[in-house]
């Protein structure tokens, strides 16, 4: 993470928070192998402007963003755990070959 991305995340908590919006921040937590990300990084999920940051792209920000949906509807944090590994019956198979841990909490307004 560089300063500019930290100022990033926080114009874009601050813009949610002055809109009113509840929104979700996910920051990864844990690594382990090869992974697109290293601990430390983080994303803002905003229902109405989307996302910001990355936590590593693909099918993993994928279930990250679907945690931070149901962070958003109870209000209860979540810790998901992110597989990279070879999915031999996936048609489209990871390439990083690693797992990582992700805190996924929600921004109240």
């Amino acid at each position: 993470m560089t300063n500019e991305d930290d100022r990033t995340l926080a114009a874009a908590l601050a813009e949610a928070r002055a809109a009113g919006r509840a929104c979700a921040l996910a920051t990864i937590v844990a690594t382990r192998g090869s992974t697109p990300r290293k601990v430390g990084a983080r994303m803002v999920v905003d229902p109405a402007v989307g996302l910001v940051g990355t936590v590593g792209g693909g099918c993993g920000e994928a279930e990250v963003i679907e945690s931070a949906r149901r962070v958003l509807e109870t209000g209860t944090p979540e810790r998901v755990r992110v597989d990279l590994t070879e999915d031999f019956t996936s048609w489209s198979p990871a390439v990083c070959g690693g797992v990582m841990d992700v805190f996924v909490e929600p921004v109240d307004p």
